[in-house]
């Protein structure tokens, strides 16, 4: 198995600043002769908290789970308590190192897709609508045009920064500038050219309101976006995968065995109406 970090400014000899991200975990399998070679999709995964921390619970165990269905996986650590462009950067960076390393990675790079959870969804949605932004432009140069996803999941994302929000991701991404904030409000900025996307919500959820993946789901409609939308009855913020691993087990308000399910709907969206899927190479 190939398990290692990857300092993103390093790798491409972007100034840092004094922001403690830019990280880059990759969870991928090694090559053996045993074993015929695979061309495989891959997954940025971009934990959620509310652009104040980085969730262990939406980080790790996402990127196990993927590399257990046969994706290569990396999960991101991006700069908190920074408005933009600083979280943007690091994730166009990620996506860029992806496909710039796919060889090295058995790496389909015409099927790498993101999945973000709560503000790592507002991050995803960044990446989605923001991919040709000039700071990225600036920043990438020539790799500029490896940012954008292939496919986008956004799990009870912080979407729009308007009236229903959670008001910590959009005070802390837009720095308190309203003119920021409204311009950087998901559903606003969806266009025909975005990636498709994923979308998934519980009708309950006491910290982002489900109000945010039904806005984005009509964006996408109006936009002619390809979408799927999922919204389940009953259920906390922050769920992650829902199971044991990420819960205190069965009888814990955060396990959920009904809510797991959008694990498979995921899965199956990606493969039959996106490619997504391990090939020999």
């Amino acid at each position: 198995m190939i398990f290692e970090t990857i300092d993103l400014y390093e790798y491409f000899g972007v100034p840092r600043g004094e922001n403690g991200g830019g990280y880059l975990t990759a969870y991928a399998r090694s090559r053996s002769p045993e074993i015929s070679e695979k061309l495989r999709p891959a997954m940025l995964v971009i934990p959620g908290g509310g652009y104040v921390m980085v969730s262990d619970r939406e980080n790790e165990p996402i990127a196990l789970r993927l590399l257990a269905e046969g994706y290569a996986a990396f999960s991101l650590v991006y700069s908190v308590h920074t408005p933009y462009p600083v979280p943007l950067l690091e994730g166009a960076m990620a996506m860029a190192y992806i496909r710039k390393e796919h060889e090295k990675y058995c790496v389909d790079p015409t099927k790498v897709a993101e999945i973000g959870f709560s503000a790592g969804g507002h991050l995803a949605g960044m990446l989605l609508t923001l991919y040709n932004d000039e700071h990225i432009r600036a920043a990438l140069k020539e790799d500029a045009k490896l940012v954008r996803p292939d496919a986008a999941v956004l799990c009870y994302g912080v979407l729009s920064t308007g009236v229903e929000t959670h008001g910590g991701t959009a005070r802390v991404i837009s720095g308190e500038d309203p003119k920021l904030r409204a311009a950087l409000s998901i559903p606003e900025r969806v266009t025909k050219d975005c990636p498709p996307v994923f979308l998934w919500h519980t009708v309950n959820d006491g910290a982002v309101p489900v109000n945010n993946s039904i806005l984005m789901a009509e964006a996408c409609a109006r936009a002619g976006v390809p979408f799927e939308l999922h919204i389940f009855e009953d259920g906390p913020h922050g769920l992650s995968l829902g199971n044991e691993e990420t819960s205190g087990g069965e009888g814990d308000f955060m396990y959920r065995p009904d809510v797991q399910s959008w694990i498979p709907l995921m899965l199956t969206w990606l493969s039959s109406r996106r490619g997504f899927s391990v090939k020999k190479k």
